[in-house]
C-alpha cells in the first residue's frame, strides 16, 4: 500500500513535467479537462460493466463544484474508483486501490441511482455556473444531469444535498490519501 501512496505522489506532482513535454501547449489544467470528458463520454460499456441488481441505472458519477476560480470535479464509479480532477495543477488518481476511497465511491453511485428520474438527458458537459453544483450520472443508456445551487445543497435541506454530501465523503477519502502520500515523501 505504501508503494501505492508513493507512486501516486509521483504521478500527481509529475504530471505538470509529464504534459509539457508532450505538448508545449498542454498545461496540467488542460490535461485534468481532458480526463474529465474522457470519464464523461466513455459508456460502461466500454469497460464492461452492465446494469446489475446494486447499480441498475447508473455507473458512475461526476460532480462539478466551483470554487473559487477553479472547478473541482470529484469522480465516483460503481467499481469503486474514486478520483478528483481540477482546472487548476491538482489531481488524486487511483482511489480504487484504497478500501475507504472504494466504500465512498459506492455508496455515492449507489445513492445516484435515486435521483436517475430527476436527471435530464445529455451529450454535453459543461462545467456548471459559480454558485451551482453539477452531477452528471453516467448510466447504462447515456450521461444524464442535474444542476442544483450550491448554497441550498450546503445546508442539507436541498433536495439533492445527500448526493452532495455523499461526493463530500469521496474528497474527504482521497484528501486524507494525498495528504498521507505528502508526508511519506518528505
Amino acid at each position: 500500500m505504501r508503494t501505492g501512496l508513493v507512486v501516486m505522489t509521483l504521478l500527481i506532482t509529475a504530471f505538470p513535467l509529464l504534459s509539457q513535454s508532450e505538448s508545449p501547449k498542454k498545461t496540467p489544467a488542460d490535461a485534468m479537462r481532458e480526463i474529465r470528458l474522457k470519464v464523461l463520454s466513455t459508456p460502461p460499456s466500454q469497460m464492461s460493466r452492465k446494469p446489475t441488481p446494486e447499480y441498475p441505472h447508473v455507473d458512475g458519477i461526476v460532480m462539478d463544484w466551483p470554487l473559487q476560480d477553479t472547478i473541482l470535479s470529484v469522480m465516483a464509479s460503481s467499481a469503486g474508483d474514486g478520483s478528483i480532477y481540477t482546472t487548476g495543477n491538482f489531481g488524486v488518481f487511483g482511489g480504487v486501490k484504497y478500501d475507504n476511497v472504494r466504500i465512498a465511491a459506492e455508496s455515492l453511485v449507489k445513492l445516484g441511482q435515486k435521483y436517475y428520474s430527476d436527471a435530464t438527458p445529455t451529450r454535453e458537459y459543461p462545467y456548471p455556473q459559480r454558485g451551482h453544483v453539477r452531477f452528471y450520472l453516467i448510466c447504462y443508456d447515456g450521461v444524464r444531469m442535474i444542476d442544483a445551487d450550491a448554497d441550498f445543497l450546503s445546508t442539507g435541506k436541498g433536495k439533492y444535498s445527500d448526493l452532495f454530501s455523499e461526493a463530500q465523503k469521496v474528497i474527504g477519502e482521497l484528501r486524507q490519501i494525498a495528504n498521507s502520500s505528502k508526508n511519506e515523501t518528505q
